[in-house]
């Protein structure tokens, strides 16, 4: 039963995201034109970050951030609206372009992932993939996050997105994974629309 839930899954993951790039690309077209001509810089950010049983993986978004931003982030750790958090998030963070902020707000910048969706390292819903050394912070509990695919959505992100500290996260990621199915799934997806056309929690 199991695997067959996961075949269901990973061939309903393949179908949305094939269509998705089809029916985005004319999209993906402007946001790679207007970041390119802002600041001529490279249109896509790639990072590692960590997937299925600690399996690394390319993760790509449109860049939303001015160039080196990495270099600039460890003089703005005490300024994270959670100091000491896993993870790392700031609301009026410097190193956003204003085109940035804008695909930000409505998660366009995560819409690259759907590759990843389709070439089989993330599956539509699931929980956000970590970088590795958010990974490497990761108590036994945490570490359940990597029992399954992670995803473009969850539960959190339809449950107040960036305004949700690490440890809630995580609770509600292994209450996904003890209960995920496909109705679940759906929910999860429906419910992903109106966060992400509100921008509630974005940043």
């Amino acid at each position: 039963v199991i695997t067959a839930t996961l075949a269901f899954k990973r061939a309903m993951d393949m179908l949305l995201s094939f269509v998705a790039l089809l029916m985005l690309s004319p999209l993906f077209l402007f946001v790679a034109l207007a970041i390119k001509l802002h600041d001529r810089g490279p249109v896509f950010y790639i990072q590692q970050r960590v997937g299925l049983q600690g399996k690394e993986f390319p993760f790509p978004k449109f860049r939303s951030m001015v160039m080196h931003a990495d270099a600039l982030k460890d003089s703005l750790l005490n300024q994270a609206d959670r100091a000491g958090d896993v993870t790392f998030k700031m609301k009026q963070d410097p190193r956003v372009t204003p085109i940035g902020r804008f695909i930000r707000r409505f998660s366009i910048d995560e819409l690259p992932q759907l590759w990843c969706v389709l070439k089989g390292d993330m599956s539509i819903v699931g929980p956000r993939p970590p970088v590795p050394r958010e990974v490497a912070l990761y108590t036994q509990e945490d570490r359940r996050r990597l029992e399954v695919k992670p995803g473009l959505t969850g539960i959190w992100q339809v449950s107040g997105r960036s305004e949700i500290g690490f440890k809630q996260q995580v609770e509600l990621d292994v209450l996904y994974i003890e209960s995920h199915g496909f109705w679940l799934d759906l929910k999860l997806i429906l419910k992903t629309i109106p966060a992400v056309l509100t921008g509630k929690g974005a940043y």
